[in-house]
């Protein structure tokens, strides 16, 4: 099943979270409102039942999820003086952009796939030079082309292109590695603090880095602690 296609009982909404993305996008439902905690809980207990671990389905709810506490934070936390208010409809044309891009990125890897499978099948090779122009003497050979121009050509091959920009390109979190990191934490120690740990990460790798601490709570490997609400939060071994 794709993540869109979850069934959600929250207090503000119940149905599935396609609808949920539509009624915010719309402004219907304003994104403070939405506990997006249950909308995880909801999505691990539906992989508990479910048994099995759709990879693109999970990066399409990760993708969602994460753009969707980005864009919570930054309505529910203060602004600098000279910062302009982040106002509802600019949360949801940010989210309606990030879906769109994620999209075309899926898009394109199915069409490359499909390139490769269709032309995996073909094996190529050099044909030798016919005979007829192998018993041509050098001194009967026309010029065709420049040998300065020709010169210029090959030496421009041979040159190292620039890299290419990549700065539009967002990162991809592995949700199994996030996994290992933590596991790798708590092996060292029984606890530790998650925001001295994590602090410099990017806010898409905090967000995946929750939702692995979710699916350690689920198998019992490991459990959390914060005394006050927006306080720091520690996370423990359970074993």
């Amino acid at each position: 099943m794709r993540s869109a296609e979850l069934e959600l009982d929250l207090d503000t909404f119940s149905g599935p979270f396609d609808l949920l993305l539509t009624l915010v996008l719309r402004e219907e439902i304003s994104l403070m409102d939405v506990d997006l905690g249950e909308v995880v809980i909801a999505y691990v207990e539906h992989l508990d039942r479910s048994g099995e671990l759709d990879l693109e389905a999970a990066t399409e709810f990760l993708v969602l999820i994460a753009a969707l506490l980005e864009l919570k934070s930054r309505l529910l936390l203060p602004r600098a003086e000279d910062e302009e208010e982040f106002a509802p409809e600019e949360a949801a044309e940010e989210l309606l952009a990030r879906m769109l891009e994620y999209r075309r990125y899926r898009d394109t890897a199915t069409h490359l796939a499909a390139l490769f499978a269709d032309e995996r099948s073909h094996l190529y090779r050099s044909a030798p030079l016919p005979a007829a122009l192998r018993r041509v003497s050098l001194q009967a050979a026309t010029v065709s082309y420049d040998p300065e121009l020709l010169g210029e050509a090959i030496g421009g091959l041979l040159r190292t292109p620039p890299a290419p920009d990549t700065s539009h390109m967002r990162p991809t979190v592995s949700l199994d590695r996030r996994l290992r990191v933590l596991r790798e934490l708590l092996g060292r120690r029984r606890r530790f603090s998650f925001d001295e740990a994590f602090a410099k990460e990017d806010r898409l790798t905090q967000a995946v880095t929750l939702f692995a601490l979710l699916e350690l709570h689920r198998r019992g490997e490991a459990t959390w602690e914060q005394p006050e609400t927006l306080g720091p939060i520690e996370v423990v071994r359970s074993k």
